[in-house]
C-alpha cells in the first residue's frame, strides 16, 4: 500500500439524514484519509444517477443478487480492482428499488454486502466499514480479528 493514495467514488441516491450516520461515515473517512480519498456523489433519482454514470468507464454495483464475499475475499477483490483501475474505483448504491436494470447491465461486477436488506443510507456505512476493513486486512492489522 505505501503512501499511494487511492480514490473511491460512491454514487448513491438520497442524502444521509441521520446525524449518527453522518458521524459514523465521517469516522471511517478520517481513518482512511491517509491512504484513500472518498468522493461521494449523492443524487436525487435514477435519472440523475444514470447521467452521472455515463462518464464512468467502470463501476461496481451493490445489489442483493450480486456476488456475496466474505471480508478477506472482498479485500482481495477491492485491491485487484484498484490495481486494474489505476488506483481508482467506483461503487453504485441504488435507492429503495435498487439499481435500475440499465445501470446493472453496465456494471463491471455486482456485489452483495449481505443477504439482509439495508436502507441505502445504512448500505453506505456498511460499504465504508468494509472498505476500511479491506485496507486493514491488506496491511495485516488486528482490526479484522
Amino acid at each position: 500500500m505505501g503512501s499511494l493514495v487511492y480514490q473511491i467514488k460512491i454514487f448513491t441516491i438520497g442524502k444521509t439524514k441521520e446525524q449518527w450516520l453522518e458521524e459514523a461515515l465521517e469516522e471511517y473517512t478520517q481513518r482512511l484519509k491517509s491512504v484513500l480519498r472518498i468522493e461521494w456523489h449523492l443524487v436525487k433519482d435514477d435519472a440523475q444517477l444514470l447521467r452521472l454514470l455515463e462518464k464512468e468507464k467502470s463501476f461496481i454495483g451493490l445489489d442483493p443478487q450480486g456476488v456475496l464475499l466474505e471480508s478477506v475475499a472482498f479485500s482481495k477483490e477491492l485491491f485487484r480492482r484498484l490495481a486494474e483501475g489505476g488506483s481508482r474505483l467506483s461503487f453504485v448504491i441504488g435507492g429503495s428499488d435498487g439499481i435500475p436494470p440499465s445501470i446493472k447491465a453496465r456494471a463491471r461486477k455486482l456485489l452483495s454486502l449481505s443477504t439482509l436488506t439495508f436502507t441505502h443510507q445504512l448500505t453506505r456505512l456498511v460499504l465504508l466499514e468494509q472498505i476500511y476493513r479491506a485496507f486493514e486486512i491488506e496491511k495485516g492489522s488486528a482490526y479484522h480479528k
